[in-house]
């Protein structure tokens, strides 16, 4: 049944969802980059800061308004949750794990957002083959970590890689909470002004704890090599300002489920990104827990496009 409001194009659709696809794939790649030459809070505060600085400036020239009548605090607890705690873990974990790993936990975000967005439980655990999916899901994490997690135990408790892992969890879980919340209460504001602010809100998040943790104490601007430079550009220009764009405008014309299919193929862009320029390891039990893990989302997705009767 038609609902009188306006299709978007199907060909910015599927632009939007390449953005998303492609290019955030390749963000894992980029972050290890860019931590070569920046701290972990200040890479962030700068990446975020300059690209809201761009998509308020795209608001300007378009004169969109830039405030809504209410609901401001919403957009910034979205800004909260996704870049500041969601992508955070993500730059915090890759400190110590490679990029391919890394975005192969991420990818059990479709699994978070099945498991948070409760008015769609009817729907979601109609199938058994969602409860199935759920349960690929957890053994593919543990396949992936399971080795990684085995050696970290010593008589101080965790190590470095360990608390990283468990950071990744944190962010696993606040992505997708943030991107319900944003689906079920949404504020009359353009897609691009929602972006800058959650932006900002991440810029100031970020470059706070960056203060705090001493990470500007005698850092030097030119001591920050070339690859650095050029991987935090492409963070802002392709990762933020297009590809968070692009994640914002999906959620309000697409079902959040069927966003989050961005994790099957992040993992992979990232994964030969990783392999074939990071010189990254990737052994049998990280590739068993892609599969693993990529199955359990799509075994969830199946059994939605069935309930749904297409």
């Amino acid at each position: 049944m038609s609902t009188g409001a306006p299709q978007p194009s199907p060909l910015k659709v599927i632009l939007a969802f390449a953005a998303i696809y492609l290019i955030w794939g390749s963000t894992y790649y980029g972050i290890k980059e860019a931590l070569t030459g920046f701290p972990p809070f200040m890479l962030g505060g700068l990446r975020f800061a300059v690209a809201s600085v761009i998509m308020f400036g795209l608001c300007k020239a378009q004169r969109l308004s830039l405030i809504p009548d209410s609901g401001l605090w919403k957009v910034l607890l979205v800004g909260f949750l996704l870049l500041f705690v969601g992508n955070g873990a993500v730059v915090w974990a890759q400190q110590t794990v490679p990029s391919s790993v890394a975005a192969i936990a991420i990818a059990v975000a479709p699994l978070s957002f099945t498991l948070i967005d409760k008015p769609q439980w009817g729907v979601n655990f109609r199938s058994p083959a969602t409860l199935v999916g759920i349960a690929a899901g957890i053994a593919g994490v543990w396949l992936l970590f399971r080795e990684r997690l085995s050696v970290q135990l010593t008589d101080a408790g965790f190590e470095a890689e360990a608390i990283a892992i468990a950071v990744l969890g944190v962010g696993i879980i606040a992505w997708p909470a943030g991107s319900v919340w944003s689906k079920y209460n949404p504020v009359k504001l353009s897609n691009s002004a929602n972006s800058a602010w959650q932006m900002l809100m991440g810029a100031v998040c970020f470059l706070g704890v960056s203060w705090a943790r001493g990470e500007w104490d005698g850092f030097s601007f030119a001591e920050v090599p070339m690859n650095a430079w050029i991987a935090e550009a492409y963070l802002v220009v392709f990762g933020s300002v297009i590809g968070f764009s692009a994640y914002v405008w999906l959620l309000s014309v697409r079902p959040a489920t069927q966003v989050s299919t961005y994790a099957y193929v992040n993992p992979v862009v990232a994964v030969l990104l990783g392999v074939f320029l990071g010189h990254e390891a990737f052994g049998w039990s990280e590739a068993a827990g892609l599969v693993v893990i990529l199955a359990g989302v799509l075994l969830i997705n199946w059994a939605k496009y069935r309930a749904s009767g297409k």
